[in-house]
């Protein structure tokens, strides 16, 4: 049961409320920035209608993000109450789906690329951790920006053929074992720019593969927690290594690349999605934690969303 809306808040009718990583993490006590020892309802963000809101007009699609606590429930219910500064209005003509799908982990591919990074024309970008949501979308937008080369990594070799199809000019399989010095042959460059969703063994190779001042950006450590960073190579080469996590960015912050991201979802940005209905979120967060190659979208009221479910 949510409480009355008051002032400066905006009650939203969910329409589609994507699963992340995050909200998996978040949910298993595993994620170091915020842990919940109460119940609570997850849900980190979603695309809805304006109920009512002192800010936003009732019927106006937004997009917004939810910090999902005990004492806030999050986007994974039919209705959510958000700040009014947490709430973005949709272009129009944007799949509700899509956008909500993109948010998140677009972001978090397009802010490290382009803020933190700072890619330019030509340059060469290598993508670790290439399979998932984040990756696929990070392949699609360092092209989109005029990268010189775009190289994917990843497991899953089914998965590589589609990042490839999505516009990386090669693909490398992450093979059990392998050793950093064997992995950074295979790796090619020199990279200007590395996005890595690993860390650990992979990072490491990414390292020796790298141009002279080179931009590394973590976003993860999915291959393990540490990772080791030879002193010589970091000052040899004037390399810069720097972590990014959207959740210390307010939505105002995020806003230009949100809407970069909309508008690419209608000039063919893909994003691979799969659709549930509110009562089949236990199966969407097993799909999820299976698989990450594509985004679980909870649709809560699936009539409003003008989208039939596949």
């Amino acid at each position: 049961m949510l409480p009355p809306r008051r002032a400066g808040t905006t009650l939203l009718e969910v329409l589609a409320a994507p699963l992340n990583p995050l909200d998996l993490l978040i949910a298993s006590g595993g994620f170091h920035s915020a842990r919940h020892e109460q119940p609570y309802v997850p849900g980190s963000e979603c695309v809805g209608v304006v109920v009512e809101s002192d800010r936003h007009a009732p019927g106006t699609r937004v997009y917004a993000e939810v910090h999902a606590s005990p004492s806030t429930p999050g986007s994974l219910a039919t209705q959510v109450l958000v700040p009014d500064d947490d709430v973005l209005p949709l272009p129009d003509g944007v799949d509700p789906v899509l956008a909500a799908a993109v948010g998140n982990s677009g972001t978090a591919a397009y802010l490290p690329l382009v803020t933190e990074a700072r890619l330019q024309p030509r340059e060469a970008v290598l993508v670790l951790g290439a399979t998932g949501a984040v990756g696929q979308l990070a392949v699609q937008i360092a092209r989109r920006l005029g990268a010189g080369r775009v190289v994917g990594v990843g497991r899953s070799t089914t998965a590589l053929h589609r990042v490839q199809e999505l516009g990386a000019d090669a693909v490398v399989e992450l093979l059990p074992g392998e050793s950093r010095d064997d992995m950074a042959a295979r790796l090619g460059g020199p990279f200007d720019v590395v996005l890595d969703g690993v860390y650990g063994t992979p990072l490491e190779a990414a390292l020796l593969a790298c141009a002279p001042r080179a931009r590394i950006v973590n976003i993860g450590n999915l291959a393990g927690p540490t990772a080791e960073i030879p002193a010589g190579l970091l000052r040899g080469r004037q390399l810069t290594l720097t972590g990014f996590a959207g959740l210390h960015l307010g939505l105002a912050a995020k806003a230009p690349a949100l809407t970069w991201l909309w508008a690419a979802l209608t000039d063919g940005l893909q994003v691979p999605t799969r659709t549930f209905d509110l009562d089949e979120l236990p199966a969407a967060w097993q799909q999820q934690a299976d698989s990450p190659h594509a985004k679980c979208v909870v649709l809560p009221n699936p009539h409003l969303t003008g989208r039939s479910r596949p």
